[in-house]
C-alpha cells in the first residue's frame, strides 16, 4: 500500500499528522482522503467539510448573539446588570483610544481623567488595538454599540479560531472539532466573563498564539514563524495582558512535561534549536513593538505594583467545580450557586457529570493510545491539575468555608507579576484542556466505534448529561440612565473652557460611571474634550504599595458618595465646606453637574440627598437644559 499512494507527515501540537489516499485509520496513524485531481471534481469528503465549516461558524455566531441578545434591543440604553461599570469603562476606552489614534494622543497615558495626576493605561486593560481597528466604528454608531460588536464577535471569533486549531491540525473529525470549539468558546467562564470584559472574551488569542509557537518546530520558520509569533504576542498584550501571562504559563507546564516523556525527547532534542531560534526572533519582534508599553507598565509614572484585589476573595472555591453557573440551563433550572467572588469569575462551574466525563474521556484516550501520544495526555492532565490548585488560592476553600491548609498559590504570591494575577482566573485554562479531551475523545470513538452498541449510546448519554446543562442562557440586561442632553446637545461647552474640567455628582468611581459615559459620548461624537477628576481605573494608593480602584479619596468626593449612597445629608460644616471648594480648585473644576437621573451600578442613587449636600456646600445651582449646575470660580 505505501508503494501505491503517497504520504504527506506535519507535526503539529506533538502530533504527527499523516494525509494520505487511504481511508480511516491505519493503526495509530490518521489517514485523510488525498486531494483529487482538477478533473476529477470536489471530493463528497471536501464538501462535508466545508458544510461543516460553515454549521459550526453559523452555530458560533447564533450562540453568541443569543448570549448577547439582551442589548441587542438598543445598545445605546441598555447595560449589563452585573456589570455595568466595566461596560462603562470599556466603553470609554473605546471612545478615547479613537480619539486618541485621531488627534496624535498618547493612547497608553493620559489626563482627561483623574485630573492632575491622569492615568497609566498601560498598567490597566487599554485594549489599544481594538480602540484603534474600530475607531471608525465607534464614530459612526457610538461607543456602546462598538462595545457590543465587539463583544459578539469575541465570543463567536473563539469558537471559529478553537475550530480551526482542532479541525486542521489536531483531530480529523469535523464533529470533534465543533463539539470542542463550542465548548471552549461558550463554557461557564467564557460567559461570566461576557459580563462586559472584553479583553477575558477575546479567547480566539488562544490558539493562535499555540499554534504560533508549535510552528516554530517546523524547519524554515524560525524567522517567519517568529515574526508572526511576535506581532501575536504584541497584539495579545495589548488585548489581554493577563490572558497572555496565563498562556505562557500554560505553554510553558505543558511543554516541561511533554518534552521530559521518554517518548519525545529525541524528537524535542532535534527541534529544540530551531524552537529557541524561533523564540529569539518572537522577543526580538515583540520586545521592540512593546518595549515603550513595558517600560510605561513597569517605571512609568501612576504604576503599581500588584493589585488591590484581596486574593483570598478572588480564589476559586473548590466546590464551585462540580457546581453549575448562573447563566445556564442549569442555573435557570434552579441549579446554579453562588460560589464565585462575583457573577463576572465563574471561571469553573463544570458540573460533577462533566468532570466525571473529562476522566472517562481521558481514561479511553490513554488506553487507546501510543506512547508518543500518552506523552500529549499526560502533559494536558499536568496543566489542567497545576491550573486548578493554583485557582483555589493561598488556602483551602470549600463551600464558602474557609481553612487553614495552606496552598501553592499562597507560596507563589508575593512574586512580581504573579501577585498582580487574580487566582481564581487561573481556572480559565482548564476549560480548554477539557475542550481538548471531548474532541480527542469524539475523534478516538469516531474512527474506532465501540463494539457493543450499548457503549455507543452510554458515551452520547454521558456527552448529552454534561454538555446540556451547561448550554448557556442570554446575559442579564437592563434599562441604564440616559445621557443627559446638556452632553449630548454641547451645552457643557458654554460653561467649560477647551481642556477644561467637568465632574459629575457623584465624581466618577466604579460604581458611579456617568462621567466616563458623558466622556466618551462627547469624544466618539467630536465635540471636543472635558476632563474630569477621579475615574474608574486602576493606580496606586492602595495598601503596602499596591494598587487601587480610582484615587485616594478626598473630602468633596467622600461628602457626595455618602450623600448619593445613604440618601442621607452628611453634617457640613466650616471647615468641610473650606476643604471641599478647595479640592475643587486642586482638581481645577469650572462646573460641577448634577443630572436627573444618575446611573448607580451597584445601588440605586438619591439623587435629591446630593443636590442639597451640593447646595450647602457651594450655593444654590442654576438649572441648565436637564442637570443641575454649581458654576466654580476660579
Amino acid at each position: 500500500m505505501a508503494a501505491a499512494h503517497t504520504f504527506t507527515v506535519t507535526e503539529v501540537c506533538g502530533e504527527f499528522r499523516v494525509r494520505a489516499v487511504c481511508p480511516g485509520p491505519v493503526g495509530n496513524v490518521r489517514c485523510v482522503p488525498s486531494s483529487p485531481s482538477p478533473a476529477a471534481g470536489p471530493a463528497p469528503t471536501r464538501v462535508r467539510d466545508r458544510r461543516a465549516d460553515l454549521l459550526v461558524t453559523l452555530a458560533a455566531l447564533a450562540l453568541a448573539l443569543w448570549v448577547t441578545s439582551g442589548m441587542w434591543r438598543d445598545p445605546n440604553s441598555r447595560a449589563i446588570t452585573v456589570n455595568s461599570s466595566d461596560q462603562a469603562l470599556f466603553e470609554w476606552l473605546l471612545a478615547f483610544g479613537g480619539h486618541a489614534l485621531t488627534h496624535g494622543q498618547n493612547p497608553l497615558y493620559t489626563t482627561l481623567i483623574n485630573v492632575p495626576d491622569g492615568v497609566n493605561l498601560a498598567v490597566n486593560t487599554s485594549i489599544t488595538v481594538y480602540a484603534a481597528v474600530f475607531a471608525p466604528l465607534t464614530y459612526l454608531i457610538g461607543p456602546p454599540a462598538t462595545f457590543l460588536v465587539i463583544l459578539t464577535l469575541n465570543l463567536a471569533a473563539t469558537a471559529v479560531a478553537w475550530y480551526w486549531l482542532l479541525s486542521r491540525h489536531l483531530v480529523r473529525s469535523r464533529l470533534a472539532a465543533g463539539v470542542g470549539a463550542l465548548f471552549i468558546a461558550f463554557c461557564p467562564a467564557m460567559v461570566s466573563h461576557a459580563n462586559a470584559h472584553l479583553n477575558w472574551t477575546a479567547g480566539w488569542l488562544v490558539p493562535l498564539l499555540i499554534w504560533g509557537v508549535f510552528r516554530l518546530r517546523r524547519p524554515g520558520r524560525a524567522v517567519t514563524g517568529g515574526i508572526v509569533l511576535g506581532l501575536l504576542v504584541a497584539v495579545a498584550f495589548s488585548i489581554a495582558a493577563e490572558g497572555l501571562f496565563f498562556t505562557a504559563l500554560a505553554l510553558g507546564v505543558f511543554l516541561v512535561v511533554w518534552a521530559l516523556h521518554p517518548a519525545r525527547r529525541s524528537e524535542v532534542r532535534a527541534a529544540l534549536p530551531r524552537m529557541a531560534a524561533g523564540l529569539g526572533v518572537t522577543a526580538l519582534v515583540a520586545g521592540a513593538l512593546l518595549a515603550y508599553p513595558l517600560w510605561l507598565h513597569f517605571l512609568g509614572p501612576q504604576r503599581f505594583h500588584g493589585t488591590g484585589f484581596d486574593p483570598l476573595i478572588h480564589s476559586e472555591d473548590i466546590a464551585a467545580y462540580g457546581s453549575y453557573p448562573r447563566r445556564s440551563l442549569a442555573g435557570w433550572a434552579g441549579w446554579g450557586t453562588s460560589l464565585a467572588p462575583n457573577p463576572t469569575e465563574e471561571n469553573s462551574f463544570f458540573g460533577v457529570p462533566l468532570l466525571l466525563l473529562a476522566a472517562a474521556c481521558f481514561a479511553l484516550l490513554w488506553r487507546r493510545a501510543d506512547r508518543a501520544f500518552r506523552a500529549t495526555l499526560a502533559a494536558l492532565g499536568v496543566t489542567a491539575v497545576v491550573f486548578a490548585v493554583l485557582s483555589w488560592g493561598p488556602t483551602v476553600k470549600w463551600s464558602g468555608r474557609r481553612f487553614d491548609q495552606t496552598l501553592p498559590f499562597g507560596v507563589l504570591d508575593n512574586l512580581p507579576v504573579i501577585n498582580a494575577a487574580l487566582p481564581s482566573r487561573l481556572a480559565l485554562v482548564v476549560a480548554p484542556v477539557i475542550g481538548l479531551l471531548l474532541a480527542y475523545a469524539i475523534d478516538s470513538l469516531r474512527a474506532r466505534p465501540p463494539r457493543r452498541r450499548v457503549s455507543g449510546l452510554a458515551w452520547a448519554l454521558g456527552f448529552a448529561a454534561a454538555l446540556l446543562p451547561l448550554v448557556p442562557t442570554p446575559l442579564l440586561t437592563s434599562v441604564r440612565e440616559p445621557i443627559p442632553q446638556f452632553i449630548t446637545s454641547g451645552a457643557w461647552q458654554r460653561y467649560v473652557p477647551p481642556d477644561g474640567v467637568l465632574t459629575p455628582l457623584p465624581l466618577t468611581v466604579d460604581v458611579y460611571p456617568d462621567g466616563q459615559r458623558w466622556q466618551a459620548y462627547a469624544l466618539a461624537h467630536r465635540q471636543g474634550e472635558f476632563r474630569i477628576p477621579s475615574g474608574f481605573f486602576l493606580g496606586p494608593g492602595g495598601p503596602e504599595g499596591r494598587g487601587r480602584i480610582g484615587p485616594v479619596p478626598r473630602t468633596f468626593d467622600s461628602l457626595m458618595d455618602q450623600a448619593g449612597r445613604t440618601g442621607l445629608v452628611p453634617i457640613i460644616t466650616d471647615g468641610s465646606i473650606r476643604e471641599s471648594r478647595a479640592d475643587l480648585r486642586y482638581w481645577g473644576v469650572q462646573a460641577v453637574v448634577l443630572p436627573d437621573r444618575v446611573h448607580g451600578a451597584k445601588f440605586d442613587v438619591d439623587e435629591e440627598a446630593l443636590r442639597r449636600t451640593a447646595t450647602a456646600l457651594l450655593g444654590p445651582p442654576e438649572r441648565v437644559e436637564d442637570v443641575w449646575l454649581w458654576r466654580v470660580p476660579a
